[in-house]
């Protein structure tokens, strides 16, 4: 059984209580409180210490009609716990992998920050956090918590864990556990698709443009284990069309590379042949 989140974004009123329990529950640093100047949105973001991040998209009423025709969008976006995860694919040393619920899992006892993680990533989740000699708030592979040294490299990946260590004693997330709205809903992954279609059908016949995000793809990334019900384009939400994988285009890189050695043996070999 692979568990997951459906995120009702009509559900959605903004309250940041998913951001603030997961930083809690988690022990993850606080990341300031400057002015962003967009909106309501202070974390801007998700990132290795940001592991709920709840947009606000503020659309003004068009010219010529009546203030009621603006509306806010409102979403607590999360890693997605892809299908194909680009972030598992590229690390080189097993610490991504999936745990016994099915969710991509970063064990940071086993990374060696490299980095690889980052920009595998199509919808910019992982983040590294924690520097050389300094401490940092992370998991331990078996689901604790911790505060502990981060002495043996320059930082770890971090994300979005679904919660492990509640997950192993039969407790949702704490983000789920404390959305007022039931916005963001826990469970398994199949039970959730089959309720979010049934919500999107519901929604439709009253005449709201409702779609599922991440469900019935046909992208590299395949289906999200975290998908989310929405009601205008993807962009909107800084979530991508259509995300893809960079080992998608690692053939064509490879021939790209072989073809610029061979035509640069062969200026080598004219220019050093015509010196002679």
């Amino acid at each position: 059984m692979a568990a997951g989140f459906f995120t009702d974004t009509t559900l959605c009123i903004g309250c940041k209580a998913c951001e603030v329990a997961c930083k809690q529950w988690n022990e993850l640093p606080a990341d300031g409180y400057a002015f962003s100047g967009n909106s309501y949105d202070n974390t801007m973001a998700l990132g290795g210490t940001t592991w709920r991040h709840v947009a606000f998209v503020e659309q003004p009423a068009p010219p010529n009609a009546p203030p009621t025709a603006s509306r806010w969008l409102m979403m607590s976006d999360v890693c997605k716990h892809c299908t194909h995860a680009g972030c598992l694919e590229a690390c080189p040393t097993g610490a991504i992998m999936r745990n016994e619920f099915d969710d991509v899992f970063i064990q940071p006892d086993v990374c060696n920050g490299c980095g690889y993680c980052v920009p595998s990533c199509p919808f910019g989740v992982v983040d590294l956090i924690g520097q050389r000699g300094q401490t940092g708030e992370r998991f331990a592979s078996d689901g604790r918590t911790g505060n502990d040294a981060l002495q043996h490299t320059g930082g770890v990946a971090g994300k979005c864990t679904l919660c492990y260590d509640r997950q192993r004693i039969g407790l949702e997330p704490a983000c789920a556990k404390a959305c007022p709205t039931d916005s963001i809903q826990f469970g398994d992954v199949a039970e959730l698709k089959a309720r979010a279609r049934l919500r999107v059908a519901s929604l439709r016949e009253r005449g709201v443009d409702a779609r599922l995000y991440g469900v019935d793809e046909t992208t590299s990334v395949g289906d999200l284990n975290a998908f989310f019900l929405l009601t205008d384009r993807p962009e909107v939400y800084n979530l991508p069309a259509r995300p893809v994988l960079p080992s998608t285009h690692q053939a064509a890189g490879y021939v790209t590379g072989a073809l610029a050695a061979v035509a640069m043996g062969v200026v080598a070999a004219f220019v050093f042949g015509r010196d002679r």
